[in-house]
């Protein structure tokens, strides 16, 4: 028979080694990994001031690289910038400078229409008067019902559609006419504070002034605009248009239009239902399919702006395109890029613009 002692030694070992088995393990040390940056719950499934999380306030540094690349080698003056609206961070090029924005500012129109439709102050099933001496000058698809008719009267629902989906100068200078003027559409950026972004006189006295000429009314017919630009002699077209490029009357900073786009996705600017309506306008936009939308992925959404401006030869100016790139996850962009004059080909500058947009879906995180 074992003696106690020796018991007492057996007893204690095993209870030692039964300590062994059953305490959980001491982790080693690992190295300290920052963690990567949250996703945004996307915004339809939760209220936008719940949807948020913290992430990086830094551009990925390949994004900064390749955009430089990008920008540095396209020929002319190119504004570029990016901003992960619910990140916080904003990269590009020529970020705070003037740009030319030409049918850019029709959002600014837009944002002012339904800020009084939200105040009451308009309807959107509200009709508006378009007459022969209300026909603007360029794109104005509207045009030839009013020819055919003399008068109509549109809804304010059907004019912004027009104005932003398919750019129409008429639609726009109708919605224009609608708010109290150019001095309304200031007055709502102002009171925003959204920064370094000016509204031109309209459509009609913009692109005259560019132009070097007078505005007449029977301008707005066929191609008699282009008839009395090509009248004016080169020397002052030039000279009308280097003022115009020096110091544009509706010029915008890249960041303030990114910043600006922000606001809007994120709920700031308008209420609910005026936001989403504008948001859904600018995925439907039908102009420049191939500029910066070209090089967003299939499974992103994006809704846009484009402007373009007048072309001295060999000279394009304010060719530009911003928008909102949302990723598969929720995550969301403001991507502007503004040419305020080029020599570029048209092929070369739409393959600039997808060449930014696809960097930032290629770099999301």
């Amino acid at each position: 028979m074992p003696s106690a002692k020796k018991l007492g030694l057996t007893t204690i070992l095993l209870l030692f080694l039964h300590g062994c088995v059953s305490a959980p393990p001491v982790p080693s040390a690992r190295p300290v990994i920052k963690p990567a940056p949250a996703i945004t719950t996307p915004p339809q499934t939760k209220p936008q001031s719940e949807a948020v999380r913290p992430a990086s306030r830094e551009a990925p540094a390949q994004l900064v690289s390749e955009l430089h690349d990008i920008w540095r080698s396209f020929p002319g003056k190119t504004g570029i910038a990016v901003q992960r609206i619910d990140g916080g961070w904003t990269t590009g090029k020529r970020l705070g400078e003037w740009f030319p924005q030409q049918s850019v500012s029709k959002l600014w129109v837009a944002l002012t229409v339904l800020d009084q439709v939200d105040s009451g102050r308009l309807r959107l099933d509200q009709k508006v008067r378009i007459t022969m001496d209300d026909l603007a000058v360029f794109h104005q698809p509207i045009r030839e019902r009013v020819v055919a008719n003399g008068t109509i009267e549109v809804p304010i629902s059907e004019l912004l559609e027009q104005a932003v989906t398919a750019s129409d100068n008429t639609a726009n200078d109708s919605l224009l006419r609608a708010v109290g003027g150019p001095q309304s559409v200031r007055g709502f950026i102002e009171r925003k504070q959204l920064g370094r972004i000016r509204f031109g006189p309209g459509e009609r006295l913009l692109q005259s002034q560019i132009a070097g000429v007078a505005w007449q009314q029977d301008y707005a017919l066929g191609r008699r605009f282009y008839a009395a630009r090509e009248a004016v002699p080169v020397e002052r077209r030039k000279a009308a248009l280097d003022a115009y490029l020096a110091d544009p009357i509706d010029g915008a900073s890249p960041d303030a239009i990114a910043a600006a786009l922000a606001e809007l996705a994120r709920g700031d600017l308008l209420s609910p239902a005026s936001t989403r309506l504008l948001m859904a306008m600018m995925e439907r936009t039908s102009s420049g399919p191939n500029r910066l939308k070209a090089g967003v992925p299939a499974d992103w959404r994006f809704g846009h702006k484009t402007g373009t401006g007048q072309i001295l030869s060999p000279v394009s100016t304010g060719y530009n395109d911003i928008g909102i790139m949302t990723a598969p996850d929720g995550t969301r962009y403001a991507v502007v890029v503004m040419i305020a004059s080029t020599t570029a080909s048209v092929p070369d500058r739409m393959a600039m613009m997808q060449a930014v947009s696809r960097s930032v879906a290629l770099h999301h995180r």
